[in-house]
């Protein structure tokens, strides 16, 4: 993809389309946001097969192997597909991520909420037919449409530890995301955020269900994922740059956290995507 930023609307013509046509898994060298409205879609994704019904919310992040497939519900298909650059969009990766950490798809109430939603998008898309698009508009309407989807989302509490929590865990991912190919320890997170481990993983547990360690090592796996399928390091190259010192070691986590080890994955992942 050319542009910085990019939307655009999908429709029940546009699924009856696509009934008969093969699509294949492939990779993105962009981030992509997907609001379904109306409709379904078969998603393809982090190595599983899951169909969500509207209204949803997915996210796929640059390089990662994926096969979406839009579908009519109902006689309806209704979506919005957001197309990004991470330079465009630095600031809310690190949001992104955390909102969709362990989970590519989301289902939202659909209500309000999600007329709202679809209301930011069709502003999004009548600025980028402008004849000078305000990519400081559009930034702050997507900024917007991201504050209501993690307000919205499930896990969300309305309290005031719920939101300390929330914030402490924003903080935690920022230095996550600076440190997590580093061989480094738990404590070395909580005492960046001034705090105990215990007091890490209760706030983990409170926003994500999961321990800052799981946290830790997903981040690491989704690296290692990337790396395997778009990159000809060797195992131990990758182990070795995600902060795995031992490939016996990575290779172990990696199969008790999806099934498979890291050779199996390769190959599977770029004939699927071959």
């Amino acid at each position: 993809m050319d542009q910085l930023f990019k939307i655009f609307r999908y429709t029940t013509k546009d699924a009856k389309a696509l009934e008969d046509k093969q699509i294949e898994a492939h990779v993105h060298d962009f981030e992509e946001l997907i609001i379904g409205a109306k409709g379904k879609i078969s998603h393809f994704i982090d190595f599983e097969d899951e169909t969500v019904y509207a209204p949803f919310v997915s996210f796929v992040t640059k390089g990662k192997p994926h096969l979406l497939l839009p579908q009519i519900h109902q006689g309806e298909c209704d979506l919005w597909v957001i197309r990004f650059r991470s330079e465009f969009m630095s600031e809310v990766i690190f949001k992104m991520y955390g909102y969709f950490h362990n989970r590519a798809n989301v289902t939202l109430p659909g209500d309000q909420c999600f007329d709202r939603l679809m209301v930011l998008c069709q502003m999004m898309h009548d600025e980028t037919q402008r004849p000078n698009p305000g990519l400081i508009v559009i930034k702050q309407l997507f900024m917007t449409l991201l504050t209501i989807i993690n307000h919205e989302r499930p896990t969300n509490i309305q309290s005031d530890s719920a939101n300390s929590a929330s914030e402490t865990y924003t903080h935690f991912l920022h230095i996550l995301e600076d440190n997590f190919r580093r061989n480094v320890k738990i404590s070395f997170y909580a005492e960046k955020l001034f705090m105990s481990e215990r007091n890490l993983n209760i706030v983990c547990q409170e926003v994500m269900q999961q321990s800052a360690g799981e946290i830790i090592e997903t981040r690491k796996l989704n690296e290692a994922k990337n790396l395997l399928v778009n990159s000809n390091k060797t195992i131990a190259e990758i182990g070795f740059e995600i902060g795995y010192n031992e490939k016996a070691y990575f290779s172990k986590v990696f199969k008790r956290k999806t099934g498979y080890t890291p050779t199996i994955f390769r190959k599977e992942m770029k004939q699927l995507i071959s």
